[in-house]
C-alpha cells in the first residue's frame, strides 16, 4: 500500500510530454499560455482533446508550483 501512495505522488515523472508545446501553440496565436489555458478550459469543445489535456496539465502544474512556493 505504501508503494501505491509513492506512485501516486510521483505521477508527473511518468508522463510523456513535449516541453514547450502548449506555450508554442499560444505564441502562434499571439497570446500567453495563461490566456490560452483560460480560453481552452472555458470552451473545451472548440479545441482538440490534446490541447484540452495540455491546458488541464498546465493548470495543475501552476497550482503545484504555487503550493510549493507558499510552503517556502
Amino acid at each position: 500500500m505504501a508503494e501505491e501512495k509513492k506512485k501516486k505522488k510521483k505521477w508527473i515523472q511518468g508522463m510523456e510530454m513535449k516541453e514547450g508545446a502548449f506555450t508554442a501553440k499560444a505564441k502562434r496565436k499571439g497570446i500567453t499560455s495563461a490566456q490560452l489555458q483560460e480560453n481552452v478550459l472555458s470552451n473545451p469543445g472548440k479545441y482538440d482533446e490534446k490541447t484540452v489535456k495540455q491546458a488541464r496539465l498546465r493548470k495543475t502544474l501552476v497550482g503545484l508550483k504555487k503550493k510549493k512556493n507558499a510552503k517556502e
